[in-house]
């Protein structure tokens, strides 16, 4: 067994009640893929067909406006989580949003078909796909609640607590994008609060 694969049996173990068992019959439907910086785990306006584990790398989630070309981040994904267009892949739909590579990226994924196949034939991973949609509908409306409720500053911090290994591996502008600001107010919040 490869030290991916172990990473993401872990992971699992860790995130749901998957048995042995589970984990090992779920085994030859995950795939190793590598994504290099600047290439896309699932683009705009095509159904996201699989649910990858982030082994290595760093992904942001961005809209790109049809009108401008401007591109908003709304989220990143590092080490030891799920990636996945999770509306998309449920309903089939195509996305609205990039999931780009933002530096060389290793993931492990499995396919909308493979993972529904396992929740019909066991009933734990059932329960991880319910913890799934917890997890993004969680992710979802914590960002809904930044943007509403927090300051520039409050959400840099709360990225600085949820990714802290990220901030030195992107660039600025692309937290001054997620945060909904200029470089000029990052460089202010960082002397600021002096992280």
């Amino acid at each position: 067994m490869n030290e991916h694969h172990e990473m993401l049996e872990k992971y699992l173990a860790d995130f749901a009640p998957l048995t042995e068992k589970d984990i090992a019959d779920s085994k030859p439907f995950w795939k190793p893929r590598k994504i290099k910086k600047g290439d896309f785990f699932n683009m705009q306006y095509m159904v996201c067909n699989d649910l990858g584990f982030v082994v290595k790398g760093i992904f942001r989630i961005y809209y790109s406006r049809p009108d401008t070309g401007e591109e908003t981040n709304i989220f990143f994904f590092s080490e030891n989580q799920f990636i996945v267009s999770f509306r998309s892949f449920i309903t089939r739909n195509a996305c609205h949003y990039f999931i780009q590579a933002m530096e060389d990226c290793e993931i492990i994924y499995i396919s909308h078909r493979d993972l529904n196949g396992l929740y019909d034939t066991h009933p734990n991973w059932a329960k991880f796909g319910r913890l799934l949609a917890e997890q993004f509908f969680t992710y979802s409306q914590s960002r809904a609640e930044e943007l509403l409720f927090f300051s520039h500053e409050q959400r840099y911090v709360r990225l600085l607590d949820e990714h802290p290994n990220i901030i030195n591996r992107i660039p600025a502008y692309h937290v001054s994008s997620y945060l909904g600001i200029k470089n000029p107010s990052l460089s202010r919040i960082r002397k600021r609060i002096g992280r």
